[in-house]
């Protein structure tokens, strides 16, 4: 029997799976820890989790990411799948510098786009809060749904549509029977970043909060200067668990839908 050695290449893969699970292992490992600081296995418990019931102020800052999350990245889906489309049926000289503009936001740091937020929603005197998180959030997040689609674009077969058109379709009707469809994986995947890019965001948030609202993170930020609890350590894992429920949920309904599409 030929003996199995290590390769560099696996040594390599372990490596870097170790690198990137690890943090996430601990992180699952102490939030059932009875102890209050991770540094040592103090026994097995759900203290945390009851604890992190009952904190009111966390589960509404919670709340409140899920809520602009959803809504952002669903004004972020609509607005950036119009735009894609805009472009591309644009003969312009000017196409290349229109897609260089609906990209930017995603190339200028964090800091700047949250001083320039700040200062434009103060010039407009909006009252910082929901709102203003929403509007911002919506336009750093457009850029992932464009690209997306935008791609999903390019590599679209024409005829079709010309297609639908030469048999008497109305643009409309051609683009909700004919580029809907086909462009819909590339918007559901830009609406998924956009998401998590809005579920994820600090330095923004801080700009163009309110005084009254917090977010997820914007708690999560503020409770770093006197110590992170393990609170935080049980939302992470129910996070987590979550994000792993609806990737299996998604593969499902992805190989249910390839084995319809073949019957």
């Amino acid at each position: 029997m030929k003996k199995r050695t290590l390769t560099p290449s696996t040594l390599y893969l372990a490596l870097v799976l170790l690198i990137n699970y690890l943090p996430i292992v601990v992180v699952v490992l102490f939030s059932f820890n009875d102890a209050k600081l991770p540094v040592a296995w103090k026994g097995f418990s759900l203290r945390w989790y009851q604890e992190l019931a009952r904190d009111a102020a966390l589960m509404e800052a919670l709340r409140n990411s899920l809520v602009l999350a959803l809504a952002s990245s669903l004004a972020a889906a609509v607005i950036g799948t119009l735009g894609a489309i805009g472009t591309m049926h644009l003969r312009l000289r000017a196409k290349g510098v229109m897609d260089y503009l609906a990209t930017l936001p995603i190339m200028l740091p964090e800091i700047i786009l949250g001083m320039v937020f700040m200062a434009y929603f103060a010039l407009l005197r909006l009252p910082f809060g929901m709102l203003t998180l929403i509007i911002a959030h919506t336009s750093f997040c457009i850029p992932y749904v464009f690209l997306m689609v935008r791609a999903r674009l390019v590599g679209m077969d024409k005829s079709i549509e010309e297609a639908a058109r030469d048999l008497g379709a109305s643009p409309v009707r051609t683009f909700f029977d004919i580029t809907l469809p086909l462009i819909l994986p590339a918007i559901l995947s830009g609406c998924i970043l956009s998401f998590a890019m809005s579920f994820d965001d600090v330095v923004i948030s801080i700009f163009v909060n309110g005084p009254t609202l917090s977010t997820l993170p914007i708690k999560v930020y503020t409770q770093l200067r006197t110590g992170v609890t393990p609170e935080i350590n049980a939302l992470c894992t129910i996070i987590l668990i979550a994000v792993i429920l609806f990737r299996l949920a998604s593969a499902a309904l992805r190989r249910m839908g390839g084995a319809g599409s073949h019957r």
